[in-house]
């Protein structure tokens, strides 16, 4: 039955896909250890911090996909607040909206699309909605779809309005990702910047070291100077993760 199906706070890389990412990891690396050791060897061993690169990534990967997967659900409350809206009951909802919902994401290997298509599956199989949409809500780790499951099971047993229920639900959750959208969109210039700042004194190291070598030689060609790009690169990497955890917007349940 949850064939296909995923716990979307998990997120497991291929050997090929891990390799991928630290190999193009390991090159950029290796690059900017070249800028600023300038011998092979000790940037060599600066790239081996491309290891961590994967695990990095994996996070990315699960937030986006979380993300998308919150817009939507957004689209499939619409869809079910059209259909009880027009005399269906919600468990015949469900069929309505997957059928709307295939106008909207033709591919079939869309997440909400399967979401939606296990839930009508399992309503077939004698388990109650509100038991399907739990299962979902687990496995997304959505604050929102939580919320959703949540209010659907008071209802359900205490047979409060669910057409009013979806309706605002869907609204509000509108309400949240549009704001949040704006709210990524002030502060895109803001990461921007961030990148911009962080990739500064790369660009100053490569700059000086090809117009001014006999100034930079100190910094190379001496212990000292090994130590002192090997803090000043920490400084840069700290800073760089400090400001995309300020400026990240999360979803939390």
């Amino acid at each position: 039955l949850t064939d296909g199906l995923v716990d979307y706070d998990i997120y497991v890389m291929s050997p090929k896909e891990r390799a991928a990412y630290i190999l193009a990891a390991a090159a950029v690396i290796f690059a900017v250890g070249m800028i600023f050791y300038q011998r092979p060897i000790l940037a060599g061993i600066f790239a081996l911090a491309s290891l961590f690169y994967p695990k990095i990534r994996t996070r990315q990967i699960i937030r986006d996909r979380k993300r998308r997967l919150n817009m939507q659900f957004k689209d499939m409350l619409y869809a079910l607040s059209s259909s009880m809206s027009a005399g269906r009951s919600l468990e015949s909802a469900f069929r309505d909206a997957l059928r709307d919902l295939e106008i909207i994401y033709p591919d079939p290997e869309t997440p909400i699309m399967q979401e939606t298509a296990y839930i009508i599956r399992c309503i077939e199989m004698n388990m109650t909605v509100e038991d399907a949409i739990d299962q979902f809500a687990i496995r997304a780790h959505i604050e929102d779809i939580a919320n959703f499951s949540d209010v659907i099971r008071v209802c359900k047993r205490s047979g409060g309005n669910l057409i009013e229920v979806i309706h605002s639900s869907s609204q509000m959750i509108s309400e949240k990702i549009e704001t949040k959208n704006e709210i990524e969109t002030v502060i895109t210039a803001k990461k921007f910047e961030s990148r911009v700042l962080t990739c500064a004194p790369i660009v100053m190291v490569a700059v000086l070291s090809a117009s001014s070598p006999a100034y930079m030689a100190p910094v190379f060609e001496t212990a000292i100077g090994a130590v002192v790009m090997t803090v000043a690169i920490v400084m840069f990497v700290i800073a760089f993760f400090i400001g995309e955890k300020i400026m990240d917007i999360e979803e939390r349940r």
